[in-house]
């Protein structure tokens, strides 16, 4: 699982004022849940990723958590370091000095397996579709052994079979007991296969429920675009 209790992010402003950027998240994701966080751009949506993933420090409260958590980028490109999909699996894997050189081949290529891309392991990694981008990104995390993985604007960018590609090994992560949190504002593309649906609000979380909960309120005074205004939340499928 991954909770936090009174979550706050604050910064001091150049006038000496201070921006509440989060404010007192309190959230909680069993293990296995699929959890959509949307909200409109500068609502904290980013923030509270880099801070559950560790690349940012709260200013107070707490997170507690039962694995370690992994980060799938907005911008895939920025998250592939190596040539080709084997080795830039196989780069996140260089410091481990408990394994030898072939169990860390033999972890890249069962993670490789997972999101369909060992075929393709010795490809060009930049010559990837954008998909295939975000499915390397995913066996990266999974080789380091994360069981909850952030995905940040997953479909930002892609085409409609990309948005298939990552909705499949998505559906899969959550098949295999992954904790998957995606953060977006395309409720279209993912909110039919989610467990919770969260919305913040200017750092706030100003609903927690289930989707079919959510499609039923006035998602616009939070800027987000319902999927199915005035509709049949019983409608929903997923890509």
């Amino acid at each position: 699982m991954i909770s936090t209790k009174g979550l706050c992010r604050y910064f001091k402003q150049p006038d000496g004022s201070i921006l509440k950027a989060l404010d007192n998240v309190d959230i909680s994701i069993r293990d296995g849940e699929l959890a959509v966080i949307a909200g409109e751009n500068g609502s904290g949506k980013s923030l509270l990723m880099r801070i559950l993933a560790g690349l940012d420090k709260q200013t107070r409260g707490s997170i507690r958590t039962d694995s370690g958590v992994g980060l799938v980028f907005q911008d895939a490109d920025a998250q592939i370091l190596a040539d080709t999909p084997l080795e830039d699996v196989m780069f996140g894997l260089r410091n481990r000095k408990d394994i030898t050189k072939a169990q860390k081949k033999e972890i890249a290529e069962e993670s490789l397996n997972k999101v369909g891309l060992w075929e393709i392991k010795d490809s060009p990694a930049h010559l990837l579709s954008g998909g295939q981008k975000r499915r390397l990104a995913v066996a990266s995390v999974l080789a380091l052994g994360r069981k909850i993985m952030i995905f940040d604007e997953p479909y930002s960018n892609l085409d409609y079979p990309g948005v298939k590609s990552v909705n499949s090994i998505i559906g899969e992560l959550k098949e295999g007991g992954y904790t998957v949190l995606l953060l977006t504002h395309e409720l279209e593309k993912c909110l039919g296969m989610a467990d919770r649906f969260i919305v913040l609000h200017e750092g706030r979380v100003t609903f927690d429920g289930t989707p079919e909960e959510g499609l039923k309120l006035d998602l616009e005074q939070w800027s987000i675009r319902n999927p199915l205004p005035g509709g049949k939340p019983d409608s929903l499928v997923w890509l």
